[in-house]
């Protein structure tokens, strides 16, 4: 039996955890030799129950497993490979397997960006402004590839031309939300998608609390954009606070569902930032934050980018001055503020990004 199949057949073994199985290994150097093992042996290093699981997995077909893996260029990587990411060896509760597709580089300085997947279209807005910041000074980007805060996180990573890695609440061989399929592409060739869920997997809710361990283990710290009282972003603070990362939380409107959690959290003693060089400064990063090259535009764009300052235009007016209808000029000022170059305040005011 090769070491793959083994592997593929234990993580699959019914009422197996990843401490136990990590034990066996531990004990019993590989996969092929745990499944092979005397069943006597597995009771006393485990339990009748778990020797009896392991007994009857060897009779799981993988074939189709191990074809999805090959087929998508997926690593799989164990906990005892040296390949295994030091930063996730030291957690308590270290998956004991690794799926992945793309480039994990180990220790790479990174940000993890989480937040509400019902979220504002200003919370999108400085997810990904916080995150092209972050690509473009050279750190990586690390989320979920939720809808909502999640996806504009890598969105504007991949815009930089950045690195991301996607954490999976769900097999590699899914795509969750499936409107991501696209990004997640993007994401593989610049990056790195891993799950620690076998394949074909579904997304279900139970998993993605499981995963966020992973998203906080692979991160120097964590960024919450957005999160309601009830978010379930709060299980990756718990987990950055148990492995002893700084948590950072963006501040917002005080009438808004999607800001209660997090102003909740600087309450708690989470440090409350604007800007991405708060959080390079909070953790003595020695890098800075440069203006960026404006993105392209379309000539329609530009027009209405240059006409725009540092002191916010009502949209009536700059309708009036750019001889643009209102409804026109409307889907144009979204598009730029799409692009981070254009802030909206409130009354339907517009100026430029500083």
């Amino acid at each position: 039996m090769k070491e793959i199949e083994a592997w593929i057949k234990l993580s699959l073994a019914r009422g197996v955890g990843d401490e136990t199985l990590k034990h066996l290994i531990n004990n019993l150097s590989s996969p092929v030799n745990v499944i092979q093992a005397d069943e006597e042996r597995i009771k006393e290093l485990t339990s009748s129950e778990i020797a009896k699981s392991i007994r009857e997995c060897v009779n799981i077909d993988v074939d189709k497993s191990i074809s999805l893996i090959e087929s998508l260029g997926v690593k799989l990587i164990p906990f005892t490979s040296d390949e295994y990411p030091e930063r996730l060896k030291n957690l308590p509760y270290s998956p004991p397997l690794l799926y992945i597709r793309g480039e994990l580089k180990d220790n790479e300085p990174s940000i993890a960006i989480v937040g509400s997947r019902r979220a504002s279209h200003y919370g999108k807005i400085v997810a990904e402004r916080f995150a092209r910041d972050i690509a473009r000074v050279g750190l990586t980007v690390v989320s979920g590839l939720a809808r909502g805060i999640d996806t504009c996180a890598h969105k504007g990573a991949v815009d930089e031309d950045g690195r991301t890695i996607a954490v999976l609440g769900c097999g590699i061989d899914r795509v969750y939300p499936s409107e991501n399929v696209n990004l997640l592409g993007k994401i593989i060739n610049n990056g790195a998608c891993i799950s620690e869920f076998p394949i074909g997997t579904q997304p279900f809710a139970g998993n993605f609390p499981r995963r966020n361990r992973i998203i906080s283990g692979l991160s120097d710290a964590i960024l919450v954009v957005e999160a309601t009282m009830r978010s379930g972003t709060f299980s990756t603070v718990q987990w950055a606070l148990e492995q002893g990362k700084e948590v950072f939380a963006v501040p917002g409107n005080i009438t808004e569902e999607t800001s209660k959690g997090t102003n909740k959290l600087i309450m708690d003693g989470a440090r409350p930032v604007t800007n991405t060089q708060d959080i390079i400064d909070g953790l003595k990063m020695d890098r800075v934050i440069t203006k960026r090259q404006l993105p392209k535009m379309t000539e329609e764009e530009m027009n209405v980018y240059e006409r725009l300052g540092n002191q916010a235009v009502h949209i009536d007016e700059l309708a009036i001055s750019l001889s643009i209808p209102v409804s026109r000029l409307s889907g144009l000022l979204l598009s730029l503020e799409l692009k981070s170059i254009v802030k909206i305040l409130p009354g339907r005011y517009f100026m430029r990004e500083q």
